[in-house]
């Protein structure tokens, strides 16, 4: 007796698994697997004869393929060519690999970096493990992070991290390490890129940064991890795997300063951009990045060990898609406000994408419950890749701290791209926000503005282009009677404002701003404190 027909959308399965013949096979079934002799597309029309494809219609084929498999990997190595761009631009001005670039007098708007800020002291570099593992010793007082050269997260430092902002030696092992370890003594970070990035801020005594420049430039130290030295006991030397040695002193740290230098850290967003991408490849091993992204890069010729030579047809494709990767890029950040669970508050303007899937784009950050422990968000298992997308266009480094739902731990961020009618900024015009009496942050806020075509700080009169509750390297923004405080953005300061509550902007150059909250409070995460809207004034 024969089965009853299921449809399954494979004739040849039914008529093996029914005992139907084709001439039984329903013809919806059969237009389902067919291809037409004509079908418009926005490609153009798409031709077959008989199901085999014109040669016209190969060559759009083609081209489409290439040109997907080209956005793809330009949408998902962003963060790879960041992370090369940030390293060429610290050997552009002299620092090499294993020193450390340091803003003693604060980062300004000379600088093109992702959303840098002009509130900490920053201490920034790229380390080489090709040679073996490294210790860093990290001075007290720290926060910051270690990414990979695709910014994976592998460890944080200071106060997020395991010395809780007392200090203590780091050690990272490159790809594959196997050797000899400590028996104590370091913080392990494994690495599955032969270098890594070190992004490190301090925060000013008092408004002063030198203090906390003192404590790095006396402290900072980086060299060769000693197998058998310290961390190693004579017990575990006993085991015959490792012999006991002697630490030998610390090489100088080499310092190069960044305050008030010009120096670009940002990829391309033209052809050039994939070429950057090949030297990455070329420069780390083969397996420091998935086989999905290695696929995607092999797909347009982009592969280890061999050059990368496309003709140009291909050039003209990659070309197009490093056009839509950058609108890509700039449509999720300007319009992240519209993004479901983007919104910080509901049809608010202030956004991040990270609320989505957290620091590695797949699951929120968990809450935390009324007693302090972690309450994790079941995982999703699906990567977010629009705000992985919105997240490495506009900003550098990744870290659990980034997005803790934890008071008095890290930082968080609130990002305006458009104001309370939803309209883009006109730096020809003036504009206000209003914090609330009892702003949540135990330590300190401030806003950024930002450059609409580099995403770095915008370069006006002012140099930092930043209000806070800091009086250094601007005054600090001063409170209104009712205990509330009002940002001011203008090309001129506006009349009866006090200095510390403006921030300039230019005529002509669209902008966009930051609010950090550094050390957030419970009425962040609770939201029960609401910023206003920035309402345009005139």
């Amino acid at each position: 007796m024969k089965r009853p027909f299921i449809v399954t959308g494979v004739a040849a399965f039914l008529v093996a698994q029914t005992g139907i013949t084709m001439a039984q096979v329903p013809d919806y079934v059969l237009r389902s697997l067919s291809a037409p002799d004509k079908v418009a597309t926005h490609l153009g029309t798409l031709e077959f004869k008989d199901g085999a494809p014109s040669k016209e219609t190969v060559e759009k084929v083609r081209d489409t393929l290439d040109f997907t498999r080209a956005l793809d990997a330009y949408l998902n190595s962003y963060s790879g060519a960041s992370a090369y761009a940030i390293r060429e631009g610290f050997k552009s001005i002299g620092a090499e690999d294993n020193s450390i670039v340091i803003f003693s007098d604060l980062m300004d708007s000379n600088s093109l970096f992702l959303t840098a800020n002009a509130d900490t002291i920053y201490t920034v570099g790229t380390l080489d493990l090709t040679k073996g593992p490294l210790v860093v010793e990290v001075p007290p007082k720290a926060l910051g992070t270690i990414n990979d050269m695709w910014f994976g997260w592998v460890i944080d430092i200071g106060f997020p991290g395991p010395d809780r902002g007392e200090g203590g030696r780091y050690l990272f092992l490159p790809p594959g390490y196997d050797g000899p370890l400590p028996d104590s003594g370091f913080h392990i970070g494994r690495s599955t890129t032969s270098h890594l990035l070190y992004a490190v801020r301090a925060f000013m005594e008092k408004s002063d940064p030198k203090p906390s420049v003192d404590l790095i430039r006396k402290n900072l130290k980086i060299y060769p991890y000693t197998p058998g030295g310290y961390g190693t006991s004579i017990a575990t030397a006993f085991e015959g795997k490792v012999r006991l040695a002697a630490n030998p002193p610390p090489p100088e740290t080499k310092f190069v300063e960044g305050s008030g230098k010009a120096f670009n850290t940002i990829p391309p967003s033209d052809y050039s951009f994939f070429e950057m991408v090949d030297k990455l490849v070329q420069m780390e091993p083969a397996g420091s990045f998935s086989p999905e992204l290695t696929g995607q890069l092999a797909a347009i010729g982009i592969v280890k060990g061999k050059p990368f030579n496309p003709d140009e047809r291909m050039k003209k494709i990659l070309t197009e898609a490093a056009v839509m990767g950058n609108a890509a890029g700039r449509t999720l950040n300007w319009r992240a406000n519209e993004y479901p669970g983007w919104a910080y508050y509901p049809d608010s303007g202030w956004s991040n994408m990270l609320w989505q899937g957290g620091y590695n784009f797949e699951t929120p950050p968990p809450n935390i419950t009324k007693e302090g422990f972690f309450d994790p968000v079941p995982s999703t298992g699906a990567r977010t890749l629009d705000s992985r997308t919105a997240f490495y266009y506009a900003y550098t480094m990744d870290s659990p701290g980034m997005i803790m739902r934890l008071p008095n731990v890290g930082s968080q961020y609130l990002m305006g791209f458009v104001d309370a009618d939803k309209n883009y900024f006109d730096g020809a015009k003036t504009y206000k926000v209003t914090l609330p009496p009892n702003i949540p942050e135990a330590n300190f806020w401030s806003f950024t503005v930002y450059d609409n075509q580099t995403r770095s700080m915008l370069q006006t009169p002012q140099k930092f282009p930043r209000a806070g509750s800091q009086t250094y390297p601007s005054p600090a923004a001063e409170k209104s009677t009712d205990g509330s405080t009002t940002i001011w953005f203008a090309p001129e300061q506006p009349k009866d404002v006090p200095r510390g509550n403006w921030i300039q902007t230019v005529p002509g150059k669209g902008w966009w701003t930051i609010l950090r909250l550094y050390s957030p409070l419970e009425p962040f995460f609770d939201k029960s404190w609401r910023l206003s809207e920035i309402e345009l004034v005139q």
